[in-house]
């Protein structure tokens, strides 16, 4: 390990590295970097820091980041607020809004049913979901789950749980290869797959 001149930038750098995807020598760069840059700027980016992890809540709805207690998608009138679109992540919200080709609302569930990683349907916020479904004014679902066998088991235990309720159920087309995540996914592919969505019945078979 290259020696640091100083006890609080080896500290400094040890808690950028932390970040993923973030190793030491680029920690080194962000440091420096912030190092050069006038008190002011450096407070101003410890303010958002620390603003952001104090202040940011969850959607009290759908479970998307927000500032209030319910998010801008949520509580704008403009949104058609019949169609649900179900996403793994606060991640694949921004991915699919990036398409600009979707104009409902969406639930995040928080993870995906894994077995193997001890992830069962407890774990995730189905059961908002279903509420949300069981009070009407729903029409449809989106199952928009990575396309693994993770999330076609969630795709599979949703559809059974509301199948009871006179709701359409539809995947995104699977334009999105299988394996892949949502917010890897160009903006292209991902629009058309939203736009040109299958009806989705058990065990994601026509």
């Amino acid at each position: 390990m290259v020696p640091y001149p100083s006890k609080l930038l080896e500290n400094a750098v040890a808690e950028f590295s932390k970040l993923p995807g973030i190793g030491r020598k680029t920690a080194l760069r962000l440091c420096l970097h912030l190092l050069a840059e006038d008190t002011s700027e450096v407070e101003q980016f410890s303010k958002a820091m620390m603003e952001m992890r104090t202040n940011i809540g969850i959607c009290s709805i759908c479970h998307n980041l927000s500032d209030k207690t319910i998010c801008d998608i949520c509580s704008n009138d403009k949104r058609d607020i019949s169609m649900v679109c179900v996403v793994e992540s606060i991640r694949d919200i921004m991915a699919i809004e990036n398409t600009t080709q979707y104009k409902g609302v969406y639930h995040v569930l928080g993870g995906k049913i894994s077995p193997i990683e001890g992830i069962g349907p407890n774990d995730l916020n189905i059961h908002s979901l279903i509420e949300r479904i069981s009070k009407g004014g729903i029409h449809e679902v989106i199952l928009a789950l990575p396309a693994t066998l993770e999330g076609d088991t969630t795709n599979y235990y949703l559809y059974r749980k509301m199948a009871q309720y006179n709701i359409q159920f539809s995947t995104i087309a699977r334009g999105v290869a299988v394996g892949d995540e949502l917010e890897f996914t160009d903006e292209v592919t991902l629009g058309r797959s939203i736009l040109h969505r299958t009806p989705y019945e058990a065990g994601g078979r026509k």
